[in-house]
Formats: structure tokens, C-alpha cells, sequence
């Protein structure tokens, strides 16, 4: 059985599939919001420093004649794969019309997590084989770490400017040169030539290459095409102008949204900061998550809509304190995604916040982004919402039989016009990933019913497993290999503990070597072997437990789920001793 949209999902509209996205945000003729109607899509939310639509529209240009002239990029010559240019930067509002810049030069753009390491830095410029690197201040010793590593030389370095306060006075070192130079300059070039594509080529070609962590070894480079992003926009526009064209909203046709998840995730890249600027909302921007500041910018521009994930919303009801000096009462939305937000505590946020209306929605990189989301007149907490128009979802047990009703589990597998195009370079996980039409979730869920007789999504577990840590993806199997490099190390297993403030974290599960120490001695060796070569998120908070064997299958797969059975039966005697 396929489960389809409900009708109150909205009509989607038709989806072009011979543009760019830069063309497709900034050109009128495909139905975004006017210019001269739209708010100022991104705002500085620590200097107030913004630009109008139309301005951003002519920062685009300008900048893809520097960086025609730069790097020699025409938009009609060579393949997308020859225009590849990563960034590595805190948010900034200078972020997406740098990446449409070069999608209106017919390349890609990579963006990278933020909080990498070196290491994990050099592995995504090594294989996205990227042409350049913009990166800011702050993440300039890491940025020059990983180029030197990746044989990409040091005059291809950019800089993205981000605020003062971020800065604390440091200075820009002169050899490496700003994107606002690049935009100045672009100004007095001559135009580059209009892209010529011709019908499908907006639907093959790849736009960005983000990141996702699988179920083994590193990330997994993920294509995304043009099309890809475009559907997905105009998905959610029919989603949420379903119902704010229907009356009894308690938001207006545009909104002020807050922009504090990293631009590098799909989640932020797509619904914030692609669907809103074509919707013509306004995004304040922040370079990263601190609370003081989090909460004095949506005081200070009145932001109504909040684009958060569910670690920050149990950070917001453990500081009560912080939280109560600041005035909220603009905030009349809040979308929570990357990881289900349970309904425990969505009714603890709205004891506190009794007038915001919580929506969840449901995604991933491999379906750039939203699947199933909150329709506001069939709120259900712990629901991941109602599919999205264009999207069809089959829910199959491991025996890869069908699933016909409601409540009964099984692997979510959804078709739609934003599922992308495959791994970069990586033929098995693709066809294991991408069946015909098809794509596997890994995900666990269930269709419910509500009252209101609306499908709504559930999530219920991951299949693969992976470890969602303030949001961010981590996959035991990466950290597994890491931790089996080390000669202290025999055997491993990594998984998902539940962290107050940051809703998962990793455990390590360590068989130790017949030659090895202590375990305290042990212990410091692999939390240090972790926190030295990878990002703040994958490191071991969880702690390490040592076993004398790992519980595995006949077949030597590690059982995960007996591993957590067994945390949290450990944790429930420590519990009961207290």
C-alpha cells in the first residue's frame, strides 16, 4: 500500500526541471514573491547589517563575474564537476548568494560542517575534489590545515566576513582575499553568459554536495540536483500556503524566521534558507548557537517563526532563568526537525510557551530535505507530521513484504521529486540506498490516524542506526574504525546514549587488546584519539564501557539494540540506587 498526501497537504505545483536555482530564487517569471514585496531575506542578527531581495539579487551577479574571472568558470563550458567550490564557514548573509553565484555559473557547492576537524575537512575537499575553499576567520587554522592536506594551494582560500563580536578584534590576514572584495570587483566585469540548458538538464545536473554520515565508514558525498532543491521549495510553499490561504493561521503570508542552524545541513539550507527567501520571509541570521544571544535576537527583531532542533528546545526549558529576561511573545511558531521531539517534552515547552504552536517535520540529506510535516489545524506532539504534496511513502519489513495498515512498523521508504541522485563515487550504497524510484530511509516509522482522520508519520527508530547528536549525524561505523586503529583497541561497538542537553550522545563499548593498560589508562588514550581528530559532536560523552566480548550476530553484525537494552537497564539500576 502507498501511503499518498492528504488533501488538506495542498496542490503542488509544477516543477521545473531546465533551470538553476540561482535563476529559479531570483528571477520573478518562477512564481517567487516580488522583489519590491519581499522583506529583507537575510539579517545580521548580532550587527543588524541586511540586504534587501533585489540587493541580494545583485550581489549574485556580481559575484559570479568575479568568480568566472577568478577561476576561469564560464556557465555554458565543462561539466558541473569542474566548478567545484567548498565552504567551510560559520552562517553568514553572505552565504547563499555565494552559493548561488555558483550555481549561476553551472557548478556545485559543497558546504561543510562547521565544527569538522582538520581530518574530516580534508576528506570532503580530497573527495569532492574541490577547486577552492571559502571559509571565515575563525575556522581559518583549520581551513589551512586541511588545504595543505588536500594539495589545495593557499591562493585558493577566500574569506566570507563574519561579525565583530565573533572576531574579538582579530584581524583578517591580508594574503586571503574576501568574498566582499570579489563582489566589488564583480561589479565593473563584464556579464557572464545566461546558462543554456536544455529540457531535464536542471534534474540531472548536481547543484550541491552535502555531506551524510551512513552506516559505514566516512560520509558519504550526496548530489543534489537543481531540481532537487526547486521541488522541494515549491513543496513546502504548497504545504504551507494550504493553509494560509485557508484562514485561521496565527502567522502572516511572510514571516520573520530565526537562521541559527548551520547553513551547511539540509535542513537549514532548504527550508530556511531557500523556502523563505523565495517565499519572501525575512531570515536573522546568527553565526552559531550561544543562548543570551539566541534569545536577545528574537527579541530584538520580533522574530515569529523558530527553525530549532529538539536539543536547543531542552536547553531553552533547563535555563528558564536566562530565558525568562527576555520578551518571546513574538514567537508565534516553532518548527523542530533533524531528530523526533518527543512528546514528553513538547508539552513541558508548552507549559512554559503556552501560545506557540509546535510543528515537527520529518527529512534527510537524500531527500534535500522535507518529507511529512505539522499541518497547524492537525497538530499531534510526537508526530513527525503529514507528508508533504509530492511525496509517496511504502513502509516494508525486513523481509521486504509490504506493509498495508495503520500502527504496524517497518522501513520508511518514500519517492518524490526532491529525492536526489545518488553518493558521489560510490555505485554500491547508491543501488543498496536508491531502489527503483525508491528511496530507503533506514528509518523506522509508523502511519497513525489522527482524530481528524489525517495520516500523520511517526518515528519510531533507525534502522541505521545512526547517532543524532544536537542534530548532526554521527555513524558508529566511522568512530568503530577510528577507535580499531588505535593498538589499545581488539574490538568496538558505538551507540546512541540519551544526553539531556544534547539528546544523543556516543558511547564506545571497547574489547582492549591483549597488550593494553589500565582502563583508566585506556580510557584517557581513546577519549583523546577521538577529540583529536573529529568534530566536537562525534566525540565519546557517553563515555566508555570495557566488555570482555561485543554481542554480534551469527553473521558478526554488532547487536546494537541488545547494547542499549543494556545501557539502559545499567542506567535504570544506577537510577534506583540514588
Amino acid at each position: 500500500m502507498v501511503f499518498l498526501p492528504s488533501k488538506e497537504a495542498g496542490q503542488l505545483a509544477p516543477i521545473p526541471d531546465s533551470i538553476s536555482i540561482s535563476e529559479f530564487m531570483l528571477n520573478e517569471r518562477h512564481g517567487r514573491v516580488p522583489h519590491a514585496s519581499s522583506r529583507d531575506p537575510y539579517t545580521c542578527g548580532l550587527t543588524g547589517k541586511s540586504y534587501s531581495s533585489q540587493e541580494v539579487a545583485n550581489r549574485v551577479d556580481s559575484l559570479a563575474r568575479s568568480l568566472s574571472k577568478e577561476f576561469g568558470w564560464a556557465p555554458n563550458e565543462g561539466s558541473e564537476w569542474d566548478k567545484t567550490l567548498a565552504v567551510f564557514a560559520l552562517n553568514t548573509i553572505d552565504s547563499l548568494p555565494l552559493f548561488w553565484a555558483v550555481h549561476r555559473l553551472g557548478g556545485v557547492v559543497t558546504p561543510a560542517n562547521a565544527s569538522y576537524s582538520a581530518a574530516e575537512l580534508t576528506h570532503q575537499l580530497l573527495d569532492s575534489k574541490a577547486k577552492a575553499l571559502v571559509t571565515c576567520l575563525p575556522l581559518l587554522a583549520i581551513s589551512l590545515e586541511a588545504a595543505a592536506k588536500a594539495g589545495l594551494p593557499k591562493n585558493r582560500i577566500y574569506l566570507l566576513d563574519v561579525p565583530d563580536q565573533i572576531l574579538g578584534g582579530a584581524k583578517p590576514p591580508a594574503e586571503y582575499k574576501p568574498v566582499s572584495e570579489l563582489i566589488a570587483a564583480g561589479k565593473s566585469l563584464p556579464p557572464v553568459d545566461e546558462l543554456r540548458w536544455s529540457a531535464g538538464e536542471g534534474a540531472r545536473r548536481a547543484a550541491f554536495l552535502c555531506y551524510s554520515s551512513g552506516t559505514s565508514g566516512m560520509p558519504k558525498g550526496v548530489m543534489i540536483s537543481h531540481r532537487n532543491v526547486i521541488a522541494n521549495t515549491l513543496q513546502i510553499k504548497a504545504s504551507e500556503q494550504s493553509y494560509r490561504d485557508g484562514g485561521g493561521t496565527r502567522t502572516p503570508i511572510q514571516e520573520i524566521a530565526l537562521g541559527l542552524l548551520p547553513q551547511s545541513h539540509i535542513y537549514a539550507l532548504v527550508v530556511i534558507c531557500h523556502a523563505g527567501s523565495y517565499r519572501g520571509d525575512q531570515t536573522v541570521v546568527l553565526p552559531r548557537f550561544e543562548l543570551k544571544s539566541y534569545l536577545h535576537a528574537i527579541q530584538h527583531f520580533k522574530i515569529i517563526s523558530l527553525f530549532l532542533v529538539p536539543p536547543i528546545i531542552i536547553h531553552m526549558l533547563s535555563s528558564q532563568e536566562v530565558c525568562s529576561e527576555y520578551d518571546l511573545s513574538s514567537v508565534k511558531v516553532m518548527f523542530t526537525g533533524a531528530a523526533p521531539l518527543g512528546a514528553e517534552t513538547a508539552n513541558d515547552f508548552l507549559k512554559v510557551y503556552p501560545n506557540i504552536m509546535i510543528r515537527q517535520g520529518y527529512g534527510l540529506t537524500e531527500t534535500s530535505t522535507v518529507i511529512s510535516s505539522t499541518l497547524p489545524h492537525d497538530v499531534w506532539l510526537g508526530s513527525s507530521g503529514s507528508l508533504i504534496p509530492g511525496f509517496e511513502v511504502r513502509i516494508m519489513t525486513p523481509e521486504n513484504e509490504e506493509i498495508t495498515t495503520y500502527d504496524t512498523p517497518g522501513e520508511l521508504v518514500v519517492r518524490g521529486p526532491s529525492v536526489v541522485l545518488g553518493y558521489l563515487n560510490n555505485e554500491k550504497a547508491t543501488k543498496e540506498t536508491f531502489v527503483d524510484g525508491w528511496m530507503r530511509t533506514g528509518d523506522e516509522g509508523v502511519i497513525r490516524q489522527s482524530p481528524n482522520g489525517i495520516e500523520h508519520v511517526f518515528i519510531v527508530d533507525r534502522i541505521k542506526e545512526l547517532i543524532k547528536v544536537k542534530g548532526l549525524q554521527v555513524a558508529p561505523a566511522e568512530l568503530e574504525s577510528h577507535l580499531l586503529a588505535h593498538p589499545d583497541v581488539s574490538d568496538c561497538a558505538v551507540v546512541a546514549i540519551p544526553d539531556a542537553r544534547a539528546g544523543e550522545v556516543p558511547k564506545a563499548i571497547i574489547v582492549k587488546s591483549p597488550t593494553a593498560g589500565s582502563d583508566e589508562s585506556v580510557s584517557k588514550a581513546l577519549l583523546k584519539h577521538v577529540e583529536e581528530h573529529k568534530a566536537r559532536h562525534k566525540w565519546l560523552k557517553g563515555g566508555i564501557r570495557f566488555v570482555d566480548a561485543i554481542p554480534k550476530s551469527p553473521s558478526g553484525k554488532i547487536l546494537r539494540r541488545l547494547i542499549r537494552d543494556q545501557e539502559r537497564e545499567a542506567r535504570r539500576k544506577a537510577g534506583s540506587k540514588i
